[in-house]
């Protein structure tokens, strides 16, 4: 087998979001291995010297030309890595394929899976047809579902990290700066509930700074409950309020996460076990988080108590939360900072890219 490795991550357009850190976080643990990353064909990014960048993927045909590059690739030697993969991707993987897959060729990362009876039934007439895919999830409940479908070679490899620089200070006093909701603003990541709690401060006549990231995720678009809850922040009087509505470059974003207390209130039911890399980023940069019971976030917070874990997230228990973090900042920054060095050898690229070379 032929040692370039093809990454296809078609949404990837800058160099904000995850999308960008997971790819440039295997790139690193890659070193001088020559990798191939097929983005989307505006793409404004630099990566590393061992990545050849395809700029490829118009938005509106983006399937069809995945369609396309697979059937192109699938009659090459090099093996093919599909970062952020879905069902759809399977598909058409089978589609392009004139036959079996071969083994040790393609890999598919599933980041999470809502599973229906439908859903569940295709896949395992996929698992029947192409048995050699290989197939990794961040966490054991996604895994369950696919080996459950019948694919043979199902593995949990740790979602990876965006490796830091060593310039965080971690001695002296860290003065709380403000509360900071960051990443994509969706409906499914809390954010109404963040609206909630910033019209609760004006009502109060409070004076917390807080910090919210309010650029869509893919392709600038937004749910319509976040477009609503968008222009309820716009009305609300609150003068302590920051927007950030752009996307930001890397650096940029985690130097959001300096003296904050990073709001994490999502979907308890669509985030129970899907990993969140917004966390990772949040403790790695000694942010403490508060968070909601039952979900992947919450059990990482807990086990190095490095924020609080809350029932509910009606905005006057958050903001007993966040009174209370603010109150003890140094010691949960420092546990927060604990936290994030364990993640970073938990969560190293360098198993992906172990188990993509293997």
């Amino acid at each position: 087998m032929a040692e370039n490795l093809n990454i296809i991550e078609p949404t990837l357009t800058s160099e904000a979001g995850h999308c960008y850190s997971f790819i440039s976080s295997l790139a690193h643990a890659a070193n001088s291995t020559q990798l191939t990353l097929w983005c989307d064909r505006s793409a404004d990014i630099t990566l590393a010297a061992n990545v050849q960048t395809k700029r490829y993927f118009l938005r509106k045909i983006r399937r069809l030309q995945s369609l396309w590059l697979y059937r192109k690739l699938l009659g090459t030697p090099e093996r093919i890595f599909i970062s952020t993969a879905s069902r759809t991707d399977l598909i058409l993987l089978d589609i392009a394929s004139s036959g079996r897959i071969a083994a040790n060729k393609v890999y598919v990362y599933i980041h999470w899976f809502k599973p229906s009876q439908r859903k569940l039934i295709q896949l395992a007439k996929l698992a029947r047809r192409q048995p050699e895919i290989v197939i990794f999830t961040p966490t054991d409940s996604v895994g369950k579902e696919f080996e459950c479908a019948g694919f043979k070679h199902v593995r949990l490899v740790p979602y990876p990290i965006t490796p830091l620089n060593n310039n965080i200070s971690e001695s002296g006093s860290h003065a709380f700066k403000y509360l900071l909701f960051a990443g994509a603003a969706r409906q499914d990541k809390g954010f109404s509930a963040v609206v909630d709690l910033v019209q609760l401060l004006e009502s109060k006549g409070t004076a917390i700074p807080v910090t919210l990231q309010t650029s869509a995720e893919h392709y600038e678009k937004y749910d319509e409950v976040t477009r609503s809850d968008i222009g309820r922040l716009e009305r609300c009087d609150y003068l302590h309020v920051k927007r950030v509505s752009e996307t930001l470059p890397q650096d940029s974003y985690l130097d959001l996460f300096a003296g904050a207390i990073c709001l994490q209130l999502y979907s308890q039911k669509d985030f129970a076990d899907r990993i969140s890399g917004v966390t990772l980023d949040a403790l790695s940069m000694g942010s403490p988080v508060v968070t909601l019971s039952g979900t992947w976030i919450a059990r990482v917070v807990s086990e190095f108590d490095a924020g609080l874990v809350l029932e509910s997230s009606a905005p006057d228990r958050v903001l007993d939360a966040v009174t209370r973090i603010m109150s003890h900042y140094e010691q949960y920054r420092s546990r927060a900072l604990e936290a994030g060095r364990e993640l970073q050898k938990r969560n190293s690229a360098e198993f992906l890219f172990r188990e993509l070379m293997a």
